[in-house]
């Protein structure tokens, strides 16, 4: 921080210029308007959402900032530097002034730019990106000595977290292999179905309809987790919740088998079971969330898993110490790459606090009268 306080203090003491970025840069769009991608394309090819795909030709060969119209609307932005394709609906900053560097555009529209749109709205919810939220957007103009020193602090910091999340991933993926190993048992291993090794509490359950929610402590568990908080309770203890309906039951995006404790209130799209003892809850939750749920589903505008299916779903049964053994080997491998408060996750957000941190304050900027 001293480097770039100093470059301030001597390049720009009185503060910095600020200009509109239609005066700064080229504001378009591309010509394309095919949905699909070859997908061994040789070329980037930005659509209108997050998605960047790759096809056979390009239209552009430039550096510049590419800000998608459509999704995600302003927390998305693509850093480019050469060949690539435009959608119609996406749009390209392309810095005619050679004042400004884009790659320090790019971290300053990615810290700014959705708070300059939001206040500019006439609604609270901006749906899509027009040209003139672009142009009219205010940009500051710091000595490039200043910018590319600027740059190179965050690259660092963004390239610390890429690796970091590289190596989650890989833990992550380590686990699963590794789940599915100790999960997976031979003949000589009973099976019982999930009805014989839980209590099905479904109806104790009971929804309520959010106008009809009275705000509180109490956490309101939905098919994927807490989708709200209220004042009452219908459940004490411990239980594990799984999915009920819902895309989720396909998509496994998130664990569809959750434990939960203490006072909750659950509605009626999660199926509420109750075992003896932590190590049986826990075994099967790990179970569920490591096998293919496809043949109980049913329904394919909205899977759903029902009662019936789900309590004849087959689950191993070995002795109990040997479900107590796997339980705490596999709670600890799953502490080290889900829990956000030890090991590489903890590790990772610290990392990002930090970066949010620096990135503010130099990006922030006193302009010059």
């Amino acid at each position: 921080m001293s480097r770039i306080d100093e470059l301030i203090q001597e390049l720009c003491p009185d503060g910095v210029e600020y200009a509109k970025i239609g005066v700064l840069a080229q504001v378009g769009t591309g010509s394309s308007d095919r949905k699909d991608a070859i997908c061994d394309g040789n070329y980037p090819f930005y659509v209108r959402s997050k998605d960047v795909m790759r096809i056979d030709s390009y239209e552009f060969d430039e550096e510049a900032l590419i800000i998608p119209g459509e999704g995600g609307i302003g927390e998305i932005f693509h850093y480019v530097n050469g060949k690539y394709a435009l959608h119609q609906r996406a749009y390209r900053i392309h810095f005619t002034d050679a004042r400004v560097h884009p790659r320090f555009a790019y971290f300053y529209f990615s810290t700014y730019f959705k708070r300059f749109i939001v206040q500019k709205a006439v609604s609270a919810t901006v749906t899509s990106i027009r040209k003139p939220m672009i142009t009219d957007f205010p940009f500051p103009m710091p000595p490039l000595e200043v910018q590319r020193e600027i740059v190179r602090i965050l690259d660092q910091f963004t390239q610390l977290e890429a690796e970091l999340e590289a190596e989650l991933e890989a833990r992550r993926a380590q686990y699963e292999h590794y789940r599915h190993d100790v999960l997976t048992f031979g003949s000589e291993v009973a099976t019982s179905t999930l009805g014989d090794l839980a209590r099905n509490l479904d109806s104790r359950r009971k929804p309520v309809t959010r106008e009809a929610r009275v705000p509180g402590e109490i956490p309101y568990y939905g098919a994927s987790g807490v989708v709200d908080y209220v004042s009452e309770y219908i459940f004490e203890g411990d239980y594990l919740l799984v999915s009920e309906d819902g895309a989720n039951l396909l998509a496994r995006s998130t664990p569809i088998a959750f434990s939960i404790s203490g006072k909750t209130w659950v509605n009626n799209h999660a199926h509420v079971l109750e075992f003896p003892t932590y190590a049986e809850r826990r075994f099967v939750e790990f179970y569920l969330n490591s096998i293919d749920l496809v043949p109980y589903i049913s329904g394919a505008a909205q899977p759903k898993l029902n009662k019936a299916n789900l309590n004849k779903i087959p689950v191993p049964d070995p002795p109990m110490a040997a479900k107590e053994q796997i339980v705490e080997v596999l709670d600890k491998f799953d502490a080290l790459v889900n829990d956000i408060s030890i090991g590489l996750p903890a590790e990772l957000s610290a990392r990002r606090q930090q970066y949010e941190y620096y990135r503010d304050r130099l990006l922030t900027f006193k302009e010059a009268v």
